[in-house]
Parts: structure tokens; sequence; C-alpha cells
């Protein structure tokens, strides 16, 4: 064996699920840590990190986590998919696929989720997600409250 193999990189690549619960019907729940201390127990020198949501009515976002600016965007959630607005598949008499007992009035939150991404990848750099001085990694609640789930792949090279 040459002395190069020994210190190639080594490809790995994990999976977790991370679980949560939200308490307000809109909510923006910041990942960033969690997602940092997930790829410092993969030692990842140099991959990607993708998260994604397991829902069809919250969303995965990059952005600042300034109160205010929140505060804004969820307005403007409101004003482009209002809660009290008439949606089609909330309409029981005409809606006839993916019904459940419970089911739950929330046409808004699916709309807004459509707006929105339900997955982002991010670079990771000398073992940290590369991130901008302000972007944090959000999950947007949009039917809460509620237990909720994110699926988080690293992949990678480490150090041998």
């Amino acid at each position: 064996m040459e002395l190069l193999d020994v210190l190639a990189p080594v490809p790995v690549s994990r999976h977790a699920l991370i679980r949560f619960e939200t308490a307000r019907p809109t909510e923006f729940i910041d990942l960033t840590d969690r997602l940092q201390q997930l790829v410092e127990r993969t030692r990842i020198h140099c991959g990607i990190l993708n998260v994604q949501t397991l829902h069809t009515t919250t969303a995965v976002i990059v952005n600042e986590l300034e109160p205010l600016l929140l505060d804004d965007f969820s307005t403007l959630l409101e004003d482009a998919a209002p809660r009290d607005a008439a949606y089609r598949h909330d309409d029981l008499r005409c809606r006839t696929v993916n019904l459940t007992p419970e089911e739950r009035v929330n046409g808004h939150a699916h709309c807004r989720a459509l707006l929105l991404g339900s997955a982002v990848s991010l670079n990771i750099v000398d073992g940290r997600i590369r991130l901008g001085q302000w972007q944090r990694v959000l999950m947007v609640e949009l039917d809460g409250p509620r237990t909720r789930e994110v699926s988080v792949v690293v992949m990678g090279e480490k150090r041998s």
C-alpha cells in the first residue's frame, strides 16, 4: 500500500431524523446549530448537507433569523395565501384523494409551502456548514402546532 492511499479522504454518508414540536400556526424553527453538531459528529471535512422536510405543510429555507423580517414574511404569506380563504382541496365534497379521518382544513398551508422549498442543500467546507454572515437554516411551520420531522443526509469526505 502506498502512503498516499492512507492519507486519501474517506467517503462517508450519514442519515438522521430531527424531530421537534412546533408551538404556533406559523413558526420559524432554527435548525442551524443542530445541523452543525451533526456535521461535526460525522467528521466530514468537505461535502454536502441536505435537509428535507417530511411534511407538505412545512418548508426549509435559508435566511436571516431576524424577528422583524420573520414577522414581515409571515404577513407576506398571509397575504399570498390567506388562512380564511376558500381552497377547493379543503372541500371534502369535491376532494377524493389523500383523505384521512382527522382531516385538517389547511389549504392555506399547502399553498404557502408551494411558494417555498421542501429542501435545501448546503456545502460543508473545513468541517463547517458554509453559510453567509447572517444566514441560518430554518424549518417553516405553516400548519402548527404539530410534531414535525426533517430528514438530513450528510455526504462527503473525512480525513482518515
